[in-house]
């Protein structure tokens, strides 16, 4: 048990009913900045601790991860609580059952309000939410694309923004979820050729004051989930400029601009300078 406060609630409904998609106008009602689902803990649209049970390769580890009933997954949440020691927390889940038993593997203190899905959605609402599970295999966590590219590398990452009203005369505010769908599917792959990365980091280059070329560019596109795209480049330098803080400037923006264009994870960027330009002497 932790020694601080903390008022635990429950956002309950059966999966494929919408919860995720809604998670934060519940949160939001009350005040909750704290979030538990599928095997994540969320501060106001940030992952602060675990893995998606959607990326576990089997239903038992799914289940397991989504309960923190693996104690790696259990010790981190539990040390990200103590950390940040919220006022309140919101624990999604398909059952009470669930939504008790992530309580008590991460030894909060047992849950003081449950909120149900049919209270905050109507039923037409939760059979479109099924079909699309179904039919499209997307599911929803709610923080933004940025947050969970790095769990969900080779998958397509939709992102999606709500404009939501806490009520009358009340400031809105943005409810920024994440859509996900594996790249293999009814739709078939997603993939993105070689050339668009290399397009990109030749425009990146133009950008960066002393390269004076990229000579070369490799792409490593690996089929496992948790690597991303490695890159490796070897360019040219302007002579006279600082070498290493140019090959950093690059680096940085070469992952920032082709993780916001294409929603891939970018495991590695690995630059070399292969040249030094002189200029022409007249």
């Amino acid at each position: 048990m932790f020694l601080f406060k903390i008022k635990t609630y429950a956002f309950i409904g059966p999966s494929g009913t919408g919860k995720s998609y809604r998670a934060q106008y519940v949160a939001s009602q009350r005040d909750i900045k704290y979030i538990i689902d599928d095997g994540l803990l969320i501060k106001e649209n940030q992952v602060i601790a675990g893995t998606s049970a959607k990326k576990a390769p089997t239903k038992i580890e799914t289940v397991r991860n989504a309960l923190f009933g693996v104690e790696e997954r259990k010790i981190e949440a539990q040390k990200a609580i103590r950390k940040y020691r919220p006022d309140s927390i919101l624990i999604l889940g398909t059952s009470d059952e669930m939504v008790d038993k992530i309580a008590h593997n991460l030894e909060l203190p047992p849950i003081s309000e449950r909120i149900y899905i049919n209270e905050v959605a109507t039923q037409e609402e939760m059979d479109t939410a099924r079909r699309i599970r179904v039919m499209q295999g997307k599911h929803v966590i709610p923080v933004p694309t940025f947050e969970i590219k790095k769990d969900f590398s080779g998958y397509l990452l939709d992102p999606l923004q709500i404009f939501k009203s806490k009520g009358k005369n009340a400031e809105p505010y943005v409810a920024e979820k994440s859509i996900i769908r594996p790249t293999f599917s009814y739709l078939g792959n997603f993939t993105i050729s070689d050339s668009v990365f290399k397009d990109i980091i030749v425009t990146v280059a133009k950008k960066v004051k002393s390269v004076y070329k990229i000579l070369k560019i490799r792409v490593d596109k690996t089929q496992t989930d948790t690597a991303g795209v490695q890159l490796y480049i070897e360019v040219s330098i302007e002579y006279g400029a600082n070498m290493m803080e140019t090959l950093r400037l690059l680096k940085k923006e070469t992952r920032r601009e082709i993780e916001n264009l294409t929603a891939m994870y970018i495991s590695s960027v690995d630059i070399v300078a292969k040249q030094i330009h002189f200029p022409e002497e007249n």
